[in-house]
C-alpha cells in the first residue's frame, strides 16, 4: 500500500479559487512544470531505493515475509533458525535494491507520454494523483522488467526453494495472495509498492513546498497551485 501522504492546509483550496489558480497556466506550462516534477520524483526514488540498504535499511519499505509466512518466520527464529529467515529476507531486500535502477527508463518514458489531458487531471486531482498516474501507466512494464533480476538475485540462497514450495501451497489454501505464489512475484510486488511510495513522497514534498522543485517551470506551476 502506497503511504498516506498528508500535505498542508494550503492545498484545501476551494474549488473556484483551485480553478482559477488552475487557469492562470498555460496548458503548456502546466504539463511541462509537472513533467519536470515527476521527472525528479522518480529520479530521486531510484536512487534513494537502489542502493545497498535502500530497502532493509528503511523500516517503511523493507521487505519482510508476507501475512501467515511472516508469522511462521517469527517462530523458526525463536526455534534457533534465525539466521535461515535472516538470510532469505535479506536477499529479498538486496533483490528489490539491484532491480530498481531498470524502473527509471520506463518512469522517465510514462512521464513522456503524459497528455495535455493527463497533466490538466492530475494537477485538479487528489494529493498524490500524479504517483497514481505513473503506477497505473508503467507498473506492469516494470514489474517485467523485475522479475528476471529478482529471481537470480533470490536463487541464490536456498531457502528461496522453501519459501516457494510453502507459498505454493499457501496460496492454494487463501492463506497467502496469490501473486505471492513466488518469492520473485512477492519480492516484485513490495518493491513496487516501495518504489511508488516513495514517488509519493517526492510529489507530496514538492506540492507542498514547490521551491524544492529542480527547474523553475516545476516551481512555477506548483507554486501557482499552492497560491504562491
Amino acid at each position: 500500500m502506497l503511504r498516506t501522504t498528508t500535505l498542508i492546509a494550503g492545498l484545501m483550496l476551494s474549488a473556484g479559487a483551485f480553478a482559477l489558480s488552475l487557469s492562470d497556466l498555460s496548458q503548456g506550462d502546466a504539463n511541462a512544470g509537472l513533467k519536470d516534477a515527476l521527472s525528479q520524483g522518480a529520479k530521486v526514488a531510484v536512487q534513494q531505493l537502489g542502493k545497498p540498504g535502500g530497502f532493509s535499511n528503511d523500516p517503511d519499505v523493507r521487505i519482510e515475509l508476507p501475512g501467515n509466512l511472516g508469522k511462521a518466520s517469527r517462530m523458526l527464529k525463536m526455534l534457533g533458525m534465525g539466521a535461515q529467515v535472516e538470510a532469505l529476507e535479506d536477499s529479498m531486500n538486496q533483490a528489490a535494491e539491484a532491480a530498481v535502477p531498470q524502473a527509471q527508463e520506463l518512469l522517465l518514458d510514462a512521464v513522456k507520454k503524459m497528455t495535455v489531458a493527463d497533466a490538466k487531471s492530475i494537477l485538479a486531482g487528489g494529493d498524490d494523483s500524479a504517483t497514481q498516474y505513473l503506477n497505473k501507466t508503467s507498473r506492469d512494464q516494470i514489474r517485467e522488467r523485475f522479475m528476471p533480476i529478482i529471481k537470480q538475485a533470490t536463487d541464490k540462497v536456498g531457502v528461496a526453494q522453501q519459501y516457494n514450495a510453502i507459498a505454493a501451497k499457501a496460496s492454494g489454501l487463501g492463506a497467502v495472495d496469490a501473486k505471492y505464489g513466488t518469492i520473485e512475484g512477492y519480492v516484485a510486488e513490495q518493491a513496487l509498492d516501495g518504489l511508488f511510495t516513495v514517488i509519493a513522497e517526492q510529489e507530496a514534498s514538492i506540492r507542498k513546498n514547490p521551491a524544492q522543485a529542480a527547474t523553475s517551470m516545476a516551481k512555477k506551476v506548483f507554486g501557482v497551485l499552492m497560491g504562491n
